[in-house]
């Protein structure tokens, strides 16, 4: 799950809408180790993508149209791949994340989650060609989509590299849990129109899969724990997610975040100084785990964000529901 469309979500020009699920560097040996009768899983990009992609139960591709730009699910490998070599560009090349060895001679960001997700893409129908290339929306947005019964069947989830899930898994049994990763914009359509056609997607599959909860992992900039003591501590004192909901960074990569004392903090600053999609987060309702992750590789502080569907604000209900409404029946 990685800025103002309004005043409501967070504003998408000041820096890139990501959503730091980054790329599995780590051989398999260093892993966590899959449940029984789970497959082996490979290095970064070895599994290949399906031939055949998962059945979404009637669910139109399509699923919202803003002018020139549509969002939709892929639906080949081709289009997965295309989503992959935009998250490329704006992982590695414009952002400081290092490629693993597979990703830099593909020029694609792919891991072994890939075969299992959904994509949503962000199309621009009216985006500039080349006058002999062919004739086809360019890939401006995307988004990664684990629901737990694919988790299941494979080797689980991507946050449970860095957070302890399980205890919230057992603890809501029956209900319906989706993975949100790999989110990126093309620098040029970081805008209200982008992120919002996006959010418009996820909602629509959120309510033709019945999901009951997201998930996903958020990412401050920046290694120094000191810091970011604002940020970390404003998220545990006035964020935290509630016992039912919480989950907590893995015991050997544990940084407490409450690095201030609540009544230090302001939460003016606090909020200011949040990285937009965070803020967006908190909009929406969602609540944060406890204890955060340093990622050197990726540069970042990570922290763990859940959102029961019955604690999206309705405000944003209303907003999303009549266009997602149309497509979830």
């Amino acid at each position: 799950m990685r800025d103002n469309w309004r005043e409501s979500w967070p504003p998408a020009a000041a820096r890139p809408m990501i959503n730091r699920f980054k790329p599995l560097l780590l051989p398999s040996m260093l892993r966590p180790a899959p449940r029984a009768g789970a497959p082996i899983r490979l290095l970064p990009g070895l599994i290949p993508l399906p031939n055949r992609l998962p059945d979404q139960g009637g669910l139109d591709p399509c699923l919202g149209r803003l002018g020139s730009l549509e969002v939709r699910l892929a639906t080949s490998r081709k289009e997965i791949k295309r989503a992959q070599r935009l998250r490329y560009r704006v992982f590695y090349e414009e952002l400081s994340a290092l490629p693993n060895a597979a990703s830099m001679l593909a020029r694609r960001d792919m891991d072994d989650f890939d075969p299992i997700c959904d994509h949503l893409l962000v199309l621009d129908h009216a985006a500039d060609r080349t006058p002999f290339a062919p004739r086809k929306p360019k890939v401006v947005g995307t988004y990664r989509l684990l629901r737990q019964e694919a988790a299941d069947r494979n080797f689980g989830f991507y946050t449970t590299g860095e957070f302890d899930l399980q205890p919230l898994l057992d603890r809501h049994r029956g209900l319906r849990f989706l993975e949100l990763g790999r989110s990126c914009v093309l620098k040029p359509y970081r805008n209200k129109r982008t992120v919002e056609l996006l959010w418009r997607g996820v909602w629509t599959y959120v309510l033709h899969h019945r999901i009951d909860a997201m998930f996903g992992c958020a990412s401050l900039e920046g290694t120094d724990p000191a810091a970011l003591a604002l940020q970390l501590s404003f998220l545990h004192h006035y964020a935290r997610a509630p016992e039912p909901w919480r989950m907590s960074a893995l015991g050997d990569r544990y940084v407490a975040m409450d690095r201030l004392p609540k009544e230090a903090i302001s939460m003016k600053l606090a909020m200011q100084s949040l990285p937009p999609l965070i803020k967006g987060y908190l909009r929406l309702g969602a609540s944060f785990g406890d204890g955060a992750v340093i990622d050197r590789q990726f540069g970042t502080t990570d922290v763990a964000v859940v959102l029961p569907v019955s604690a999206i604000s309705q405000r944003y209900i209303n907003h999303f529901g009549p266009s997602a409404n149309r497509h979830a029946a």
